[in-house]
């Protein structure tokens, strides 16, 4: 690694470049949680705890199952669609130890997107919960895949209380339409015959795949980002010394997860980080239900709490906040999109705890860069690489760039993906080895980095990524819409949402048409807040809708 000026800003006990490798593969870094933390509470969900011990078995049965029921091979790809539950972190870790590829799947994705993304991953198996069993109906016909687990949302919970939970979502509150899969088995089914059969090990090593992690990369349609077993390994070892100022071998963290598992931050942050660190993991099924989400947090002490802007700013303005304890809080992180400036002041005022901002992707692991959890003073920025990671900012032409100066954020670790699945990653990375981010930033002169603004196009919506292209293309599908164009527009609460400028080729086409259209073809956050209708949008001399116009206009 290059001496670069930052090295000596790195907070006290931490070292800019660290041993990496120290597993062949997640499996290890397993098998060692299991062996040392066996007793301990591993995750929590609904008041139900499974040890490091019980995870440990019941992943086995699941992956024995896909063994010898399914006939699933190492490098075989299953897909995990679900909220955060007890069955999460069972499901994916049974899966990695079968030697499969986890797909990470939004549970609130529309079949077309569920489609798109099952038949690119080629997905030979998938878990769903039932809730969302429905959509999966109506695609199945379309992919390959026959082989299909569903799941209750109180499978795990045990006895009565599992059952009442399954029969309240189901009967009470109406949540899980009617779906006819005959060919798909229970959770609690897989489980239970997977304990008979004996498990076998694969043989596993560092470039073998874990994750392909669909995202919308720096421009286009959603694409996989190819995460192997020794990028998610570096990455825990990284980020692990980063906390490690914060915590003792003989604390018992617990940690508050209320960022969906599927999602890269809190899927190698909370799940994979904090299980080799020996914490507790209280899972947040639905974060949506303020006063529930209050109403958890009063049970537990939380050491650490990761989040989005959106997130830390609704439990903010939850009247009853200051009826949570926080006094065990020692971390707060901010990731997934920024963190704006009131709310890290306000989330310190209440907690106590400063709340840090980090960076990274899905193509990164995902965190590149993040402020010292000790530091305040430099709150707006996104801090400073993690060890053995080096950042830089580069022209268009692909030439590093001085401090100080504006440019694209680049960056090469053992955390970055080695590309996106079956596509061409020309200009994905610079000199082969450069990731390219797509955001625009600098470096200022003491080190930290700070973004001056994103890829021009994207649209950030609560920390996700919605890319115009996909937006348009299914609204230009509409029988009654000649021409369309997708910006983001500023929001208070989700930071952006999505605007839609039309131009009719019926004159009967509604607001209500296009709003029904999207919600049958896009998931929520995807879906248009903004419609308006115009007789013709800016082009170029050659034709091509300038978004950037419509831009300037809103601001």
């Amino acid at each position: 690694m290059a001496d670069f000026p930052w090295i000596a800003q790195y907070p006290k006990g931490i070292p800019a470049k660290i041993e990496i490798d120290q597993y062949n593969s997640l499996l290890e870094l397993f098998e060692e949680c299991f062996e040392n933390y066996a007793d301990r509470p591993a995750y929590e969900n609904m008041g139900k705890i499974l040890t490091y011990g019980q995870i440990d078995s019941l992943s086995t049965n699941f992956a024995a199952y896909l063994q010898h029921e399914f006939n699933l091979k190492k490098g075989d790809r299953i897909a995990i669609q679900m909220p955060n539950c007890l069955q999460y972190p069972i499901a994916l870790i049974g899966s990695l130890k079968a030697g499969l590829v986890v797909v990470n799947t939004n549970p609130l994705y529309t079949p077309r997107e569920m489609e798109h993304q099952f038949k690119d991953a080629e997905v030979s198996a998938i878990l769903v919960i039932s809730n969302f069993a429905s959509n999966l109906e109506k695609v199945l016909p379309n992919i390959d895949t026959k082989k299909i687990i569903v799941t209750g949302l109180g499978d795990m919970l045990g006895g009565l209380k599992g059952a009442l939970v399954n029969f309240v979502v189901k009967k009470i509150k109406k949540m899980v339409p009617k779906y006819n899969i005959p060919m798909a088995v229970s959770f609690k089914q897989v489980l239970k015959k997977g304990a008979k059969y004996q498990y076998v090990r694969p043989e596993m090593n560092k470039d073998d795949l874990a994750f392909l992690q669909y995202t919308g990369g720096t421009t286009g349609v959603s694409k996989g980002a190819m995460l192997s077993h020794r990028n998610i390994v570096n990455h825990t070892i990284q980020i692990n010394h980063w906390f490690s100022p914060l915590m003792k071998e003989s604390d018992r963290e617990v940690i508050l997860t209320a960022i969906p598992l599927y999602h890269i931050f809190a899927l190698t942050v909370n799940g994979i980080l904090f299980f080799k660190t020996g914490a507790k993991n209280v899972l947040i099924t639905n974060p949506r239900d303020m006063p529930g989400f209050i109403k958890e947090l009063k049970k537990h002490q939380i050491t650490i709490f990761t989040g989005v802007n959106t997130l830390f700013n609704g439990l903010l303005n939850q009247k009853n906040i200051n009826e949570v304890d926080f006094s065990k809080l020692k971390a707060s992180i901010g990731g997934g999109m920024a963190v704006q400036d009131f709310v890290a002041k306000k989330w310190k005022e209440v907690t106590g705890c400063t709340l840090c901002e980090g960076y990274g992707l899905s193509e990164t692991s995902p965190v590149l860069s993040v402020n010292p959890l000790d530091r305040t003073e430099q709150i707006g920025t996104i801090g400073l690489p993690m060890p053995s990671t080096e950042m830089g900012i580069f022209d268009e032409e692909g030439k590093q760039l001085k401090q100080g100066e504006i440019g694209e954020i680049c960056a090469r670790g053992p955390q970055v993906m080695s590309g996106y699945w079956k596509l061409d990653n020309n200009g994905v990375f610079f000199d082969k080895e450069w990731f390219r981010t797509g955001d625009v930033g600098m470096m200022q002169e003491d080190g930290f980095f700070k973004i001056v603004d994103r890829k021009k196009d994207m649209i950030n919506v609560s920390g996700f990524n919605v890319y115009p292209n996909e937006i348009e293309n299914v609204l230009a599908d509409h029988p009654k819409v000649l021409e369309v164009a997708v910006v983001g527009v500023p929001d208070a609460k989700s930071t952006e949402v999505v605007k839609a400028f039309i131009v009719k080729s019926d004159p009967s086409l509604t607001e209500e048409e296009i709003n029904q259209y999207c919600n049958e073809n896009l998931t929520g956050y995807k879906q248009p807040k903004h419609v308006e209708f115009r007789a013709e949008l800016p082009k170029s001399n050659v034709g091509k809708i300038l978004r950037r116009i419509l831009k300037e206009e809103i601001n």
